[in-house]
């Protein structure tokens, strides 16, 4: 508007330069056609005594009859110039006129303007300040839910998008207004976003699928890609895995982070160890010396194991019980399990049992002292050795 502005007070100066140039020429020819009307009637009486005398032969006469005419002629053609000027002069200051009423609506304009900006600008604030508040309330409504940490955490970030996004659509809404050819505008955004923005699109699409029944959770234990790991974030894009390395080693981090771009989840494929209550496998060694009588030793063994898992083992099989209700599958057993593998130095007792992802290493340390103490308060002192599992 300020651009238009200058434009018509630019093209109004014009007018009024020109308006000024026409009159100073329009005096000027005033002047002269003043001058040559105080002798016009003394030019007529010339012109008629000449064709008088022109009857007669005469040619002095006759030329100074045709001068005569020619000057009654430019007297007549210069009063016709003044006429024009007259009307062209008329004509600029109408000009200059109309672009004087066209700058005031323009500066009308320019202030309505002014106010429709201010007015968008409080609207989106107001957006703003409505997300913000949306926010907090969403975040104290989830504070005093009994929910477990990581899918509170979870839902709590999807309403949160939602809000944000929302907001978002208010504020173009409110810079661009409700667009006319919605539908043909929705449909080319849509093909020219397919193509440009595939990937962003499929990460997009596969955070939804990760934040279904069966997709991922915040603390999960992980295989995506051959990366073995705990999910450490699940972002709108990409998912972050803390590598703890093969799933059958023991489980300790690396200390590097892997991100993967959320479209695995629809182009490819992941495994979760992690049921609801986050159930994994374990396992523990003991070698008894061929010299000695295992079985006593693994008697002893599998009802201290037992003893230690069976907690864990009931709320596994309940658990369990659930999912295979529902997917009428045949129920699992989540007693520990011995299994014995002779060697030319004795017998491998392997003890696989039950337990939490998060409890995996705090259970292992309590297995391993109380099989040491088990071992050692036995007859014959070190008539058997515990060692870490080469496996799982």
């Amino acid at each position: 508007m300020r651009g238009k502005t200058i434009q018509l007070q630019r093209a109004q100066d014009e007018a009024k330069q020109a308006a000024n140039n026409l009159k100073q020429s329009h005096e000027s020819l005033q002047t002269q056609v003043a001058m040559e009307t105080s002798n016009k009637e003394a030019i007529a009486q010339q012109a008629k005594s000449g064709i008088e005398a022109t009857s007669g032969n005469d040619a002095s006469a006759a030329k100074s009859t045709a001068k005569a005419i020619t000057s009654l002629h430019q007297i007549s053609v210069d009063q016709k110039d003044l006429s024009d000027f007259d009307k062209r002069i008329q004509d600029q200051e109408d000009l200059a006129a109309a672009y004087g009423n066209w700058n005031d609506l323009v500066r009308v304009r320019q202030r309505a303007v002014a106010h429709e900006m201010l007015q968008s600008a409080l609207l989106i604030l107001l957006v703003l300040f409505g997300v913000y508040l949306a926010n907090r309330l969403v975040d104290n409504f989830f504070v005093g839910l009994a929910v477990e940490r990581t899918r509170l955490h979870t839902l709590r970030g999807v309403i949160r998008f939602a809000v944000q996004a929302l907001g978002l659509s208010l504020i173009l809404l409110i810079l661009f207004g409700v667009p006319n050819q919605i539908s043909t505008i929705l449909g080319l955004a849509g093909a020219g976003l397919t193509v440009a923005c595939k990937d962003f699109i499929m990460g997009f699409i596969g955070w939804f699928l990760l934040m279904g029944r069966n997709g991922l959770r915040v603390g999960d234990w992980v295989e995506i890609d051959g990366v073995v790991g705990e999910v450490v974030e699940i972002g709108l894009l990409r998912t972050v895995l803390l590598e703890t390395g093969n799933w059958t080693d023991t489980g300790h981090p690396t200390g590097r982070k892997v991100a993967f771009v959320n479209s695995f989840a629809i182009e490819g494929h992941f495994f979760n160890f992690s049921t609801t209550g986050q159930w994994l496998w374990d396992e523990v060694e003991i070698l008894v010396p061929a010299s000695e009588n295992p079985y006593p030793v693994i008697d002893a063994i599998q009802k201290m194991v037992a003893k230690e898992t069976e907690a864990n083992a009931k709320a596994a099989e309940q658990e369990w019980q659930k999912a295979t209700t529902r997917y009428r599958a045949q129920p699992v057993s989540a007693a520990a399990e011995v299994s014995l593998r002779p060697t030319a130095s004795g017998i491998e007792v392997h003890v696989r049992y039950i337990t939490r992802a998060g409890e995996r290493h705090a259970m292992r340390t309590r297995l391993y002292q109380a099989l040491v103490d088990l071992l050692h308060t036995r007859p014959g002192d070190q008539v058997a050795a515990v060692r870490a599992p080469a496996g799982r």
